[in-house]
């Protein structure tokens, strides 16, 4: 049984813990409190534990302390309890045994049992063994596939090619009717819009098959939540991740933590892992904080069923709380309930304010033991399981779901990937602790909002003919505290409500970094299984890991011998779990030889890790029955190490992917090229909820950031313009990914384009030649085209007018400032080797009045591309109407367009305009300056070339002189 423990291990250099070392007696324990912890931890003592100067970040928690002791061993060697690994893998053989005595699950309509495949057990295995259990709803899937009404979709589509047909029509008479007088500037404006056609048509057609979802929880649990009976639904483990607690504030992340700890979901099914990647000694103890408040929080939520159960936006929320609550007590326990968050929140502010000032030694503990993380790029993994199946008991005496503190090892000279690497430490501690085999990463700003969150994602997860081929069910992100009008689109709801549900009908939706349900052997590089259709495929098969049927084995393991001497595709999958399968079959179950020799190969590929190559066999989940508590902690310490990753096919080929700083754009990628599908989940109530920065120059850095990471994965190996043709990616799938990668380069013709109006103006020319009324219908043909296109969008989507409109200004103005940065940044990261950190994002709460943050300035180099562009067009509205008030009025008519080109700038760069302004309308000095200097230099400069001033025909003065 696990108890409570603080576990963090030293390594020198590259090697393992000595697990087989006596602790020293005179090491101290890291937190000290009862020194011998039973299995089921009674209430917490009253002292406080204490730091030396300035006092702790208090708790009053039991911990005990296991630690590794510096090692000398090889780092091949692992000194695990004696034949753990062994009988591990010799477990794993024993299910293969039991796969092939019951190949077939009884089912009583008839259903062919083929359909699984031959020794296909999933999870709903387990549930339909008994015939008497199967009744008609029990035997019917658990989603629905909801195709978007065809009065709705079809005129939809015949608008896009409509569209796209007038598209070609346009550019065959932009680039046949050239300008001569202005050739320079309808060359730029032809090469700008081939360049926008090409990004429209990539962005449009993923979206040509949308479709909804519909989920049935009655079902489900029908099938594997008997009321009475023990519970079958599959085990998840929950990933929080989080840096810097001054950025990231402690509060949100405990909030998001007790929404994960009171999720409508079997406690005993629930892990959930913190991963402090900044190992602060703040986030520990307000986790230790967050433990004890979670004893009281959790049975209140279970008890009225309560949403959202983050306890700050449920008593923020302002609506009716008795709605639908019969209770009686109800009343008195919300009040009650509500002064111990409020309590909470003061401990949690205290420690923030004590944390504000790092004293010279660091942290010290009650104890006079330094925190481990004082240098937070040079210190040990750290391990604390706070609560557990057996760690203690709410309130009412039930049972609490596992809560599990992680900070990796980070040493001087190793590459630690981020994120990333953060993600894949806590894969495999998870695996090894507990080993659900489903995964919920989320951002520790991201809280539950609909409890049944999980529920909903087995819904896919677990459906017995969908769940085998899904990798990961992605659920779109709704926010808190944006303010009203949206001014920076920070809902993004065209891209989750539009662009995600188009890529559902195809291959399944991209990635997007949180609120993401995984299926653990998706990210192990496992292959899903492949259909029994798929007969014709020839050598493709093979290399994708071939057919279910015996027939084919033959042929495929002639393959991998030819794969042993030959390059292999990197977009085929490394593992098939039928390979595997075969291969234990052939050895011969008395063979340990053989045995030895299979594990050894997948350590090569999982790390040198005898527990954790074990746990990545279990297609189910689960640790093994032989393990102690004692060797799994010490065995996770092992596995978060710096060096553990090294010669691995961690973040190649395994887990979270490296190489840019989206990982979550790659990882999805590396998926579906294997042949994996998503699934987009959109509950009514929204599963999740985070905060988004809605002030300007917050919103542009984070923009940046994505960007960035879209840069790096086009110029890397990855790029899904030339990447995975061996695989199984679907074609408007890798339009989508294509577009996902290239939509910053867009920034550089979108920046020349909106110069150009204002050239125009000020230079008295422009990009199209006096056109026929012929032509004339073609360009309000086009312009109608665009708009129906949006309109029809905006009614099979529900997408608001508003919601489209922002989001359409705010590609402008993120594309002349954030993208063209990334472009530039990334090519520098890659061609020159100079890599730019990115800053976290501050998720702060709203405490100085509503949308105090919307009106805040901070400074970026980023505002002056948008601002330049803004005062260069204004002055060339100001300079055009001039020259034709100067010039009479046949020049009026050539004017309405250039003005009317100038203003589809400036309409859409005027949130910017707005978020400069601010709301005591003042804009700093140092944007004023550089952009009325940038603007002035350019409008001179085109004044001294070319002068705006009416140029008159006459005799010659110098031949007539005076007399003229």
């Amino acid at each position: 049984m696990l108890s409570w423990h603080m576990t963090y291990g030293r390594t020198e250099e590259a090697g393992a813990p000595n697990y087989d070392k006596e602790v020293p007696h005179n090491h101290i324990p890291l937190l000290t409190g009862r020194q011998e912890v039973s299995g089921e931890l009674s209430a917490a003592s009253p002292e406080r534990l204490s730091m030396a100067s300035p006092p702790v970040h208090g708790g009053k928690r039991v911990h005990n302390l296991t630690y590794s002791s510096d090692i000398n061993q090889s780092p091949n060697i692992r000194a695990v309890e004696p034949g753990f690994g062994n009988v591990a893998w010799k477990e794993r053989v024993d299910g293969w045994k039991m796969k092939q005595e019951k190949n077939v699950v009884p089912m009583s309509t008839g259903q062919a049992t083929s359909e699984r495949g031959a020794g296909d057990i999933d999870a709903s295995t387990d549930v339909l063994v008994d015939d008497s259990l199967l009744n008609d709803e029990a035997r019917q899937p658990l989603s629905r596939k909801v195709s978007i009404p065809s009065s709705r979709i079809n005129p939809y589509r015949m608008v896009i090619v409509l569209r796209l047909v007038i598209l070609c029509i346009f550019l065959h008479y932009r680039i046949t009717n050239p300008v001569p007088n202005a050739y320079a500037l309808w060359l730029i404006s032809v090469i700008c819009e081939i360049w926008f056609a090409m990004s429209w048509i990539l962005d449009q057609f993923p979206k040509w098959l949308p479709v909804n979802r519909e989920t049935y929880l009655d079902r489900l649990a029908l099938r594997y939540d008997r009321e009475g009976e023990p519970s079958q639904l599959a085990a998840v483990d929950i990933f929080v991740s989080t840096v810097d607690p001054l950025k990231e504030p402690p509060l949100v992340t405990a909030n998001t933590v007790l929404s994960i700890l009171a999720v409508d979901y079997p406690v005993d099914k629930v892990s959930c892992y913190v991963s402090d990647d900044g190992a602060a000694m703040l986030t520990f103890e307000a986790l230790a904080e967050t433990s004890e408040f979670a004893r009281k929080w959790i049975p209140f939520c279970k008890k009225y069923s309560i949403e959202p159960r983050a306890p700050e936006w449920y008593f923020a929320l302002k609506i009716d709380y008795l709605k639908d609550k019969v209770h009686p007590s109800f009343v008195k326990d919300r009040r009650a309930m509500k002064r111990e968050y409020e309590e909470f929140k003061v401990r949690i502010n205290g420690l923030v304010a004590k944390a504000q000032k790092v004293p010279e030694e660091g942290w010290v503990m009650q104890d006079g033991t330094p925190w481990p993380g004082n240098n937070t790029r040079d210190h040990p993994g750290m391990i604390q399981v706070f609560l557990g199946q057996s760690g203690g008991l709410d309130t009412e005496g039930n049972e609490l779901p596992r809560l599990v503190y992680v900070s990796r090892e980070k040493r001087p000279g190793f590459q630690h990937h981020k994120k990333a690497g953060a993600m894949n430490a806590l894969v495999r501690v998870s695996a090894v602790l507990t080993n659900g085999p489903f995964l919920l990463n989320l951002d520790c700003d991201h809280y539950i909002n609909n409890s049944k969150a999980l529920r909903e994602a087995m819904c896919f997860m677990m459906d017995p003919n969908l769940g085998k081929n899904v990798c990961y069910v992605q659920f779109p992100q709704r926010f808190d505290g944006i303010d009203r009008n949206d001014r920076y689109a920070n809902r993004n709801t065209v891209f989750f409500d539009i662009n995600l549900r188009g890529l559902d009908g195809i291959q399944g939706p991209v990635y997007v970094g949180t609120g993401c349900v995984f299926n653990r052997t998706a990210l192990y590089g496992y292959e899903p299984p492949l259909k029994p259709k798929h007969k014709k495929l020839g050598v493709l098969s093979s290399l994708c890991g071939g057919s279910r049927k015996k027939s084919s084995k033959s042929s495929k393991k002639g393959s991998d011998k030819k794969k042993s001497s030959k390059h292999v595709d990197p977009t085929v999958p490394i593992f098939s779990l039928e390979d595997i399968e075969e291969g234990v079959e052939g050895a011969g179950f008395d063979d340990e030889k053989s045995l030895l020799m299979s594990q050894m190969s997948l350590e090569k590929r999982f790390g040198q890790s005898a527990v954790f190559v074990a746990s990545t066999l279990m297609e189910n989940g689960g640790v093994p029955q032989s393990a102690t508590p004692e060797t799994l902690l010490k065995e996770a310490i092992h596995v978060i190490s710096c060096g553990y990753e090294d010669k691995s096919e961690w973040g190649s080929e395994i887990g979270w992917i490296y190489g840019s700083v989206t990982e979550d754009i790659l990882t999805g990628f590396k998926m579906h090229a294997r042949g994996w599908r998503s699934v987009y989940c959109m509950p009514k109530l929204p599963a999740f909820k985070g905060s988004a920065p809605i002030n300007l120059s917050d919103r542009l850095n984070q923009v940046l950031r994505w960007a960035l990471g879209s840069v790096e994965i086009l110029l890397s190996r990855h790029c899904p313009i030339w990447y995975g043709y061996s695989g199984r990616l679907k074609w408007l799938e890798r339009f989508a990914y294509v577009n996902t990668t290239i939509y910053p380069v867009t920034s550089i013709p979108l920046l020349m384009y909106c110069t150009l109006p204002a050239v125009c103006l000020l230079t008295n020319k422009f990009i199209i030649p006096q056109i026929s009324n012929i032509a004339s219908i073609w360009f309000i043909t086009l312009f109608l085209s665009i708009f129906a296109t949006g309109i029809l969008e905006m009614r099979w989507s529900g997408v608001g007018i508003d919601e489209w409109w922002r989001n359409e200004q705010f590609w402008v103005i993120g594309g002349v400032s954030a993208h063209l940065f990334a472009v530039f940044q990334g090519l520098l990261k890659v061609l020159a080797g100079i890599d730019t950190n990115f800053t976290v994002t501050s998720k702060a709460s709203d405490e100085d009045g509503d949308f105090a943050e919307l009106y805040m300035f901070k400074w970026t180099t980023l505002l002056i591309p948008p601002t330049t562009l803004l005062i260069i067009n204004l002055v060339g509205v100001v300079a055009g109407i001039s020259y034709a008030i100067n010039s009479g009025y046949q020049s009026w008519g050539p004017l309405f367009g250039k003005l009317f080109f100038a203003f589809w700038v400036i309409i859409h760069l005027y949130p910017f305009l707005k978020g400069l302004m601010g709301r005591q309308n003042r804009t700093p000095t140092i944007v004023v300056v550089w952009s009325i200097l940038l603007a002035s230099i350019f409008s001179l400069l085109w004044v001294r070339i070319d002068p705006f001033t009416t140029r008159v025909t006459g005799p010659d003065v110098e031949q007539c002189g005076i007399n003229c």
